[in-house]
């Protein structure tokens, strides 16, 4: 999360109030603020605070803390005003509205999973995706795989939950939801991967998903990515394979595209 974004918001505020008003991060460490002198202090027994209480607003050294929303429970930014009562308290809830907005805007342009998704859906220009991936650090030198998943009649909520539980690196492994029934697994492939852990990651999703929570489905493989730029083709394949196997493999659960042979001509 930039710290730009925080202080353009902050800055906005400042003919608010005289109060100096600004964001910690999960260290403590202020990283915006109306006065700029206090950028880069260190509160770190304001953060032990807020991830102790359970309420809304921590009161730390006569300074009021709100924590920003987040994914976990422990905070990674909060807002803070310098003053305490309850004109210090309506404007640190304002600032935490603000700036609650200012993250998840930031985050949703930033975040990893959303700008693979959209690739896989063309929803961002190709010129874009070599901006986009260097500025999220994407490595250049992996392949990718998608695998597609076509849930029967319908999805599931707890199969987002369980393909996450089996692919954690949120950094390199992705679960997407395309739809009510189809679930994208974005993977990037090691040096020494080959055809046959490809089926085995894949049949692993399939027996998991029917076992534990009672789903009938079938997985597409496409072929590997050498590039992110090349994720909407593989996604794409996933899909033919799953179609070409309903005609001419309606037993299979698990159907590579590289596989398809005579069937993939005639569909």
């Amino acid at each position: 999360m930039s710290s730009r974004i925080f202080q353009s918001v902050i800055l906005q505020m400042k003919d608010c109030t005289k109060l100096p008003l600004g964001v910690v991060d999960a260290e403590g460490t202020v990283v915006a603020c109306t006065d700029l002198s206090m950028v880069g202090e260190r509160w770190p027994q304001a953060a032990e605070a807020i991830n102790r209480h359970d309420s809304a607003y921590v009161n730390v050294d006569g300074k009021l803390f709100r924590a920003l929303s987040g994914w976990s429970t422990l905070y990674d930014y909060a807002a803070f005003i310098g003053g305490e009562g309850e004109e210090a308290q309506s404007l640190c809830g304002l600032a935490t509205v603000a700036l609650n907005g200012a993250k998840a805007s930031y985050e949703e342009k930033h975040d990893r999973a959303t700008f693979v998704k959209n690739i896989i859906s063309d929803n961002i220009l190709a010129g874009d995706i070599y901006v986009r991936a260097r500025e999220l650090h994407f490595p250049d030198e992996h392949a990718w795989i998608v695998f597609l998943i076509r849930m029967d009649p319908e999805g599931n909520p707890g199969a987002i939950d369980l393909l996450q539980g089996l692919f954690p690196d949120k950094q390199m492994e992705f679960v997407l939801s395309l739809s009510d029934t189809d679930i994208a697994v974005v993977k990037a492939l090691e040096e020494n991967w080959d055809a046959k852990e490809l089926q085995r990651v894949a049949t692993q999703m399939q027996e998991q998903l029917e076992e534990e929570l009672h789903i009938k489905c079938v997985i597409g493989i496409g072929t590997v990515a050498p590039h992110l730029r090349d994720l909407g083709r593989c996604c794409k394949e996933a899909g033919v394979a799953i179609e070409v196997g309903k005609v001419f493999n309606t037993e299979m659960a698990v159907i590579n595209y590289e596989n398809l042979g005579i069937g993939r001509l005639i569909y």
